[in-house]
């Protein structure tokens, strides 16, 4: 059943006022009837074919063109260019970044498109990868690393219902999730943003997210997915960012095209397209992979929308990039500052024929469709019931459940784990230990994240303190000073956040600071647990024969009590690693299959207190 056949009374009024827009469109509602494409009763299709028949050019390039909130020079170019859509790229909030604020100024910017002849609704896309991290308050779960930790596609696809009810909670409609990318390279920055090495791992887990977030369009909080980025983004040459994927296409089709099956089969409605090459050919130039894979041979029917300013990087002047990315089969392009430029652009290559009105139908066609499934003319605006329930302890119970499942214990000497509770006293180290902004990566308030108190949430060192009686003290320092006579010390190390580029690595080598603070409490002969916060294995086998115990928590997020869970014994840990351990730099790229001799821990390993 469609969202649409579940609406509230509050928004019959919104196809009566499209109505009036309707009445002098070509002489067609002379009798006074309600335009096709306003009728829901109809199929979709005829809606589509209904709307296409009635548009002009310059609105069928708009719906064409997404571009930057913040770059956007006034509300009125909405209704002016008749823009299809509009995004907030990682860390673009409104002045008032609450959920709130996100809502007053989508309504705003809604409300502008629906002045147009035609009132066809804005879709609204951001990075609402690992819950809807651009928003303070907002519950942030575990990066997807973590999730492909749990194994488990049922709480996948609810952490990402509970994404869809914060994002539709503040009217934005479309997410750039779930990454169905394959890193088969941790020195990748993105590594933190795919499920695993394995395809079967992300072709499960990534169509999960696909239910979860979009289902059938049958809830007010259903929004649009994005599977991405297609194609080959995680087989890099030296896991660079943005670099080429030198690879057979049986190798490109057996580990990177499953997450796009599997997405396509759960009716995902867009596909991002990756800045990557593969053997030297830009994917948003890429005709074979777009269109006849793609489109024609999996049989997509949703859009494909370009990367964030990505058809820059193709050959030729900026016209020449338009028509080059158009043809090869992107239907929305993320100009997302040249809006003024890239209309007149795609106008000229229109009317001197390089890009067909074929072409340019069946891209508009793409992108109307979508809209219409969505039910977004029929609910355009904030459903406010779904505001309140942001960052609700119900949100974070699972969330903090996530985080539990997601954690793998990897190494636990004579049995240290899980503490008891009735230890005198815990001495808790490392620049990870009380640090919300560490634990939740990248993508989280800006766009390559930062440490410190930047949203709410619990610690793992409070999470630790929530989990003790009161009469075990438990004590903390960030360099591991002061451990003297305690029990046991729990010290929590591992990156800061980083994203897209700026978290490509030669070495995976632990941080020298890292070190330094675990020397510092062995001196003191204290047992040391280990917890590593990280977006992707590091090298450790040099310092983990000092180590009693040692447990990965990935990027758990705003529940740092997940881990304390963990460490305590109220959950016995189940989570099994998503990529294969290694020894050295020497082994890396290591994958598991691939005749790598002797890493440090084997895929799917991860051990349980039974």
């Amino acid at each position: 059943m469609k969202r649409l056949h579940k609406l509230l009374i509050v928004f019959v009024f919104v196809p009566a006022v499209l109505y009036i827009f309707q009445c002098s469109d070509n002489g067609k509602n002379v009798n006074g009837n309600t335009p096709m494409y306003l009728n829901p009763n109809h199929t979709v299709e005829d809606r589509v074919n209904d709307l296409l028949g009635r548009m002009t050019l310059a609105e069928k390039i708009g719906q064409m063109t997404q571009v930057g909130k913040q770059f956007l020079n006034e509300d009125e170019d909405i209704s002016r260019y008749y823009l299809g859509s509009l995004l907030s790229g990682g860390g673009d909030a409104p002045a008032d970044n609450s959920p709130g604020g996100w809502a007053e100024m989508y309504t705003r910017f809604q409300k502008e498109a629906l002045r147009t002849r035609l009132a066809i609704p804005i879709l609204y896309g951001v990075d609402a990868v690992h819950g809807h991290n651009n928003v303070i308050g907002a519950v942030i779960f575990p990066h997807n690393i973590g999730l492909g930790a749990t194994r488990n596609p049922q709480l996948v696809e609810k952490v990402s219902e509970i994404t869809a009810r914060e994002v539709a909670g503040t009217g934005i409609n479309w997410t750039f999730a779930p990454c169905v990318a394959v890193p088969r390279d941790e020195r990748w920055g993105r590594t933190y943003e795919g499920f695993g090495e394995s395809p079967e791992l992300v072709a499960e887990l990534g169509a999960a997210a696909v239910r979860g977030y979009q289902g059938e369009y049958s809830e007010s909080y259903n929004i649009l997915a994005c599977a991405k980025h297609y194609i080959g983004d995680g087989a890099t040459a030296n896991g660079i960012d943005q670099g080429d994927a030198q690879i057979s296409e049986q190798e490109l089709r057996n580990i990177h095209l499953p997450g796009y099956r599997t997405s396509i089969r759960e009716g995902v409605g867009t596909i991002m397209a990756s800045y990557s090459s593969w053997n030297g050919t830009k994917l948003h130039a890429h005709t074979y992979l777009l269109t006849d894979v793609l489109k024609d041979e999996l049989g997509f029917k949703g859009f494909i929308i370009s990367d964030y300013k990505a058809i820059d990087q193709l050959q030729g002047d900026y016209k020449q990039q338009i028509a080059t990315s158009v043809n090869a089969g992107v239907d929305m392009v993320m100009v997302p500052d040249r809006y003024q430029e890239f209309i007149e652009l795609l106008t000229e290559l229109v009317n001197e024929g390089t890009v067909t009105q074929e072409r340019l139908d069946d891209a508009v066609s793409r992108i109307l469709r979508v809209k219409f499934e969505m039910g977004l003319f029929e609910q355009p605006l904030v459903d406010t019931s779904l505001t309140s329930a942001i960052g609700s302890e119900s949100h974070r119970d699972v969330a903090r459940q996530a985080v539990r499942e997601s954690v793998v214990l990897l190494k636990n000497s004579n049995d240290i784990l899980p503490l008891g509770k009735s230890l005198t006293r815990i001495h808790v180290a490392g620049k990870n230990a009380d640090d919300i902004g560490n634990q939740c990566g990248g993508w989280t308030i800006a766009w390559q994240g930062e440490s410190g108190g930047i949203t709410p949430g619990t610690t793992i060192l409070e999470g630790i303190r929530s989990s003790v009686p009161e009469e075990t003290e438990v004590t903390y320092s960030r360099d591991g000073s002061g451990a003297e006579g305690a029990d046991v010390a729990i010290i929590v190390i591992g990156e800061t956040p980083y994203a897209e580029g700026r978290g490509d690595m030669e070495s995976l080598a632990l941080d020298p600071e890292d070190v330094r603070t675990i020397n510092a409490v062995r001196e003191t002969g204290t047992p040391v647990v280990v917890v590593l916060v990280s977006g992707r294995p590091l090298i450790v086998g040099p310092e983990l024969p000092n180590w009693d115990a040692f447990l990965a928590a990935w990027l758990p997020g705003t529940e740092g009590a997940g881990v304390a869970d963990v460490i305590f014994g109220e959950y016995n840990p189940t989570g099994k690693l998503p990529h294969t351990w290694p020894r050295s730099m020497n082994q890396v790229p290591v994958n598991g299959g691939d005749g790598a001799a002797d890493p440090l821990f084997e895929y799917g390993y991860g051990l349980s207190y039974d």
